[in-house]
């Protein structure tokens, strides 16, 4: 698989809702960082983000995604239900580098 379909079968992973099968993705001290708010740090901190953030499975609308040596850049919207099942909607352009076939920040 190219890291351009590792990261599209990750994101489909989320979208149903099994963020195992994301996490299983990602390397073990994975980084996400999110500029100007928050750096999380291990797969561990990524599981409670998406078990707190991730109440219903939120839905990817990918407009762009393009693939470059270790780094591929995915650009699109996502809706997010909140606890009270209201929906708020963002746009997003996830950069991710990956490391022997895995995503590690």
């Amino acid at each position: 698989m190219t890291n351009k379909e590792i990261l599209e079968k990750a994101n489909s992973a989320i979208s149903k809702g099994d963020y195992e099968d994301f996490l299983a993705f990602c390397t073990d001290d994975v980084i996400w960082t999110f500029v100007g708010d928050q750096i999380l740090r291990g797969k561990e901190e990524v599981r409670q983000y998406m078990a707190k953030t991730y109440l219903k499975p939120p839905n990817f609308s990918v407009e762009i995604i393009v693939a470059e040596s270790e780094f591929v850049t995915a650009v699109g919207k996502i809706r997010v239900k909140n606890k009270n099942g209201q929906s708020s909607d963002h746009s997003y352009c996830d950069i991710c580098r990956f490391e022997n076939k895995k995503m590690a920040s």
